[in-house]
């Protein structure tokens, strides 16, 4: 057994190499991104000057309210995080550590990620007019819609396209305004079949709504614990799993009845 003074030594010793180690990993750069809740933008408004949403071949209601898509901003990818922005990001509410790999896949350059988000964004849109025209038994050779939000990349806007297309075009002998006049934000993909997937960066998402002023959130089911953790007292959270499901909640919120809630 070690004496007192020999185990005393033997720690002191032991701790030198792990002191080391912390000081150069404080200095290194780690294979982490920092996110952070991003923009807000309302679908059924305005982007530079233009519509975000054009439709032409049928007749278009004027909407109220707003439908607000989400974002997260995340540290570009040649950003050297150190571990004192690792340790400050686990200890914020409004900033989230990710890996590296699960933001930037290894491989890509600034301008190859850059390129794949937007065509994912430009898909997402291409599969919103598909679920929500097919919601609303449209044709699609008859209606045309353009979305223009090509500045922001990334699939997760889908479903809030989706209600923006139906809330321009229902009104017209199938129901009306969507929102009721209230401050809507959500986030989401969308399938053309109108199924809505997760997206992930849900709990930032919730802030960036609140921050915008939105007093309701449409979520993903499957993503309710993830928008509670990052919600404030006053934002009303939905969950999703359809375009449909989605519609007849704000509908049912509209009316006063009963809505699902995370």
């Amino acid at each position: 057994m070690l004496s007192r003074l020999t185990r005393s030594r033997a720690v002191l010793i032991s701790a030198l190499p792990v002191a080391a180690l912390l000081g150069v990993a404080g200095f290194a750069p780690l294979p982490y991104v920092i996110a952070q809740p991003g923009e807000t933008a309302d679908v059924l408004g305005e982007r530079g000057g233009s519509p975000v949403i054009t439709i032409t071949g049928a007749p278009v209601r004027k909407t109220e309210g707003a439908l607000r898509m989400t974002t997260i901003v995340a540290t570009a990818p040649a950003t050297d995080i150190d571990l004192g922005d690792v340790v400050d990001g686990w200890f914020r509410d409004d900033r989230a550590v990710l890996p590296r790999e699960s933001v930037y896949p290894s491989g890509e350059s600034d301008q190859e990620i850059t390129e794949r988000n937007l065509a994912d964004m430009t898909e997402s849109q291409h599969d919103a007019t598909r679920a929500a025209l097919s919601y609303l038994g449209e044709d699609p050779a008859k209606v045309k819609v353009t979305l223009r939000l090509t500045d922001v990349g990334g699939p997760s806007a889908g479903l809030l396209f989706s209600l923006g297309i139906v809330d321009k075009l229902e009104g017209n002998g199938a129901g009306g305004d969507l929102t009721g006049g209230r401050d809507i934000a959500g986030t989401g993909t969308i399938s053309p079949q109108g199924e809505v997937g997760a997206v992930g960066g849900v709990a930032l998402k919730t802030q960036a709504a609140q921050r915008d002023g939105a007093t309701v959130f449409l979520v993903p089911k499957g993503e309710c614990a993830d928008a509670r953790a990052g919600v404030g007292n006053g934002l009303r959270l939905i969950p999703v799993t359809t375009l449909t499901g989605a519609v007849d909640s704000l509908r049912a919120l509209d009316a006063g009845k009963p809505v699902p809630s995370c």
